[in-house]
């Protein structure tokens, strides 16, 4: 039976992931809106160039900044919502336990080492580019540091959000916390039942060999 000392800890740790959640839920919300902005400058410069044969390095730069804002800062809003890609057919035949075991240790050996060294690294590097306001070396382009702060940026968030996902993991496993993400729907389901599918035409084809799969 947990100690109230350790019950406590895991309700502060707890609350604590909670409000990590709810910043990363909302940045990664305004940030996606950046996707409608960037198919709105890649329609507008593809026109113009196209019927008026102007064409313009700052325009294609913008939409590269655009791309490199969302996939970098909604990146820990998917690791929050535990949509990102994992489709595996013999993760899809463990136990949930089993899962939640697999996942504490990609968090711990992979994720947050990955993710601390990208923050570690790229702080100075873009720093340093701040500092003498690089330009882009293409005529007519934009600014680089405010692409270059990005890398920092999105990896510190992602780490962050990482901690996060590892307490509630613990929390999970220890009993303290409800798995939100075990639910229907989603990508996750979506590819669960595709590795069902998968599995079970497998397991028809051995049973009857001259019937095909049918997709």
């Amino acid at each position: 039976m947990p100690s109230p000392n350790a019950s406590s800890f895991m309700t502060a740790l707890v609350g604590a992931c909670r409000l990590v959640d709810a910043v990363t839920a909302r940045l990664g919300k305004a940030i996606s809106w950046l996707i409608v902005l960037a198919i709105l400058v890649s329609a507008v410069n593809a026109i113009v160039r196209k019927m008026f044969d102007i064409s313009s390095n700052s325009w294609l730069e913008l939409q590269w900044v655009l791309f490199a804002a969302v996939f970098l800062l909604c990146s820990p809003w998917t690791l929050k919502e535990d949509e990102h890609i994992r489709i595996d057919i013999v993760n899809a035949q463990l136990g949930k336990r089993a899962r939640d075991t697999i996942d504490l240790f990609g968090h711990l050996t992979f994720l947050l080492p990955f993710s601390f060294v990208m923050l570690v690294t790229s702080w100075p590097f873009a720093i340093a580019s701040y500092a003498i306001e690089e330009q882009s070396m293409n005529a007519g382009g934009l600014p680089q540091w405010p692409a270059k702060m990005l890398i920092p940026l999105g990896f510190t968030v992602l780490f962050i959000q990482g901690l996060s996902e590892l307490a509630k993991r613990a929390a999970i496993m220890s009993g303290h916390l409800e798995d939100d993400n075990h639910r229907a729907g989603g990508h996750q389901a979506a590819a669960e039942a595709e590795a069902e599918r998968l599995l079970a035409a497998e397991r028809e084809r051995t049973t009857h060999p001259d019937t095909l799969p049918s997709r």
